[in-house]
């Protein structure tokens, strides 16, 4: 089966452009692709990230699980298990490990919630 060569056709409307132009609507094109993803990379987050954040906070990785279980559990994982305990060791005047060591054992997650649900960001 041969192709029908369309390709005079199809160009019309890119005929007239320099190669300036060209290289913009290529720019303008690409952006109007990778915007959708990079705004559900922004928005959007799973527990295996979450996990990982918690990981390269020094945490071990049961310590990671129970803390982003936690956060599971009370609805805070658009706001990231990091940020759930940077902030609330901040809030309580603690290291952020041992506010994390806290969260894990099951300790300040009212607290915590609270500052979240509260219309806190």
């Amino acid at each position: 089966m041969k192709r029908a060569d369309d390709f005079q056709q199809r160009r019309q409307h890119l005929k007239d452009l320099s190669d300036e132009q060209l290289e913009q609507r290529f720019w303008g094109l690409a952006e109007k692709l990778v915007d959708p993803m990079i705004d559900l990379a922004k928005k959007n987050t799973t527990p295996s990230i979450e996990r990982s954040v918690l990981l390269r906070m020094g945490f071990s990785s049961m310590e990671a699980k129970a803390i982003v279980e936690g956060v599971m559990d009370r609805g805070l994982m658009g706001k990231g298990a990091g940020h759930v305990v940077y902030k609330l060791a901040k809030e309580k005047g603690l290291d952020v490990r041992e506010a994390g060591l806290k969260l894990a054992e099951g300790q300040l997650w009212d607290e915590a919630t609270a500052m979240f649900k509260g219309g806190a960001k």
